[in-house]
């Protein structure tokens, strides 16, 4: 056993063992970045959209979008730089820029200090920062926040078919508008 003597001082010692392998904790949620798992779009600063935007993401808007909608089954947010023409439903709206249409979250809308809307909001929880310019009427109905905002076909009153007076009818890339 005269290998494993380290001191001369004639005491045994055995050979120093490898280090335990120790599988590393697993990440906590905290350390992770807030949304990392998901998946995200943005549409930046100098991009503009014209047409309806669908996303299976969140989804982050810097730049313009002029349409009929903007659907998401996630998160849109709407930064300071970014201008929306459509009605936007998600489940978490927030807007720190321009929007002017309808907004429905399913979960929540907040419009920031910096944020301008107008058109109607309909969420179970409206959030409005000090500053923000708002235009419009808040539904916070529970039962309706699955539903996509009221349009203003659906708040007209329904009319006899024989009284409408079509006093208007334009025709824009295969969509014909009527208004009377």
């Amino acid at each position: 056993m005269a290998m494993f003597d380290k001191h001369k001082d004639g005491k045994q010692s055995t050979p120093e063992a490898p280090p335990a392998r120790v599988a590393p904790p697993p990440p906590s949620v905290s350390a992770a970045p807030a949304g990392g798992s998901e998946k995200s779009t943005m549409i930046g600063r100098g991009i503009s959209i014209a047409g309806d935007v669908t996303a299976d993401s969140n989804l982050k808007v810097e730049g313009v979008i002029e349409g009929r909608s903007i659907e998401s089954s996630h998160d849109v947010d709407i930064g300071e730089t970014g201008k929306v023409t459509a009605n936007i439903t998600a489940k978490v709206v927030r807007i720190a820029g321009e929007v002017t249409g309808d907004v429905a979250g399913s979960e929540k809308v907040t419009i920031s200090k910096s944020g301008r809307v107008q058109g109607n909001v309909c969420a179970p929880r409206v959030q409005l920062e000090d500053g923000a310019l708002f235009r419009g009427s808040i539904d916070m109905n529970p039962a309706r926040s699955a539903e996509a905002a009221p349009t203003p076909a659906d708040k007209r009153p329904a009319t006899p078919k024989a009284a409408v007076v079509e006093a208007d009818t334009r025709k824009e890339s295969g969509l014909t508008l009527k208004s009377g």
